[in-house]
């Protein structure tokens, strides 16, 4: 269940055989969620952290008026709430936008990794540090970017962040998010999205089709997004 995790990391740096046997030792349990159901609920106290290990799930906070804003997009290899193990308590919640499948991992034993085995410590604590270096990007692409370059911006990362836990082919892959879900991504209206998407399919740089996306031209899609990777810290070194 933690082959996707493992990617993720080893591409930040090395865990060594005996850290990997301690996560395939804590992260034992799982279950599958449905498109649209609750993996996280806003105000629990969640007694585990929780691993994607299939599927595309979303961070979001619902407003006053019913509207959803998504706050944060967790593809196979991320804990979707890692920092509820230090939270307690959760202001947001976390749904499964395609049939998710999870693996949970108890924080009594994430506790005992963090007063035992530092460098696996630090890797957890890197995952934490990489989400919020998206958020804050996702930050910048609400505020400054403009429509356009928001979404192809953010296709340029899911492409990023699928590839290095191997979920691409070439430059092609799943992407089970309906335009109202990017509506709440963005922060628009769903005809503003819509038309937003066709102006980027007019610069060919992708098609979009029956849940799938297809990178036509990488150049292209990332001159739009002024996409730099910097963020995602791919570099594998010690940490």
């Amino acid at each position: 269940m933690i082959e996707a995790l493992l990617l993720n990391l080893n591409r930040r740096d090395s865990v060594s055989a005996s850290e990997a046997a301690r996560l395939r030792a804590i992260i034992t349990t799982g279950r599958t969620f449905a498109a649209g159901e609750d993996i996280v609920t806003e105000g629990s106290r969640p007694g585990h952290s929780t691993l994607m290990v299939e599927g595309l799930s979303a961070r979001y906070k619902q407003m006053a008026d019913g509207s959803r804003q998504i706050t944060a997009l967790q593809v196979p290899g991320d804990f979707v709430d890692l920092h509820a193990f230090l939270l307690k308590t959760l202001d947001h919640g976390i749904v499964a936008l395609s049939p998710c499948r999870v693996a949970f991992a108890d924080h009594g034993e994430l506790k005992t990794v963090t007063e035992t085995i530092p460098h696996l410590t630090r890797m957890l604590w890197l995952n934490t540090i990489i989400d919020a270096a998206i958020n804050r990007e996702w930050i910048a692409s609400m505020g400054r970017r403009s429509k356009q370059a928001h979404i192809a911006h953010l296709l340029c990362e899911l492409y990023v962040r699928l590839r290095t836990v191997d979920r691409v082919s070439a430059l092609s892959f799943q992407l089970p998010l309906t335009q109202a879900q990017l509506a709440d991504v963005m922060g628009i209206s769903l005809v503003h999205v819509n038309k937003t998407l066709q102006l980027l399919r007019r610069e060919g740089a992708f098609t979009w089709e029956n849940r799938t996306l297809t990178i036509l031209d990488w150049d292209r899609l990332a001159e739009i997004a002024d996409f730099d990777e910097t963020y995602l810290s791919l570099r594998n070194e010690p940490r």
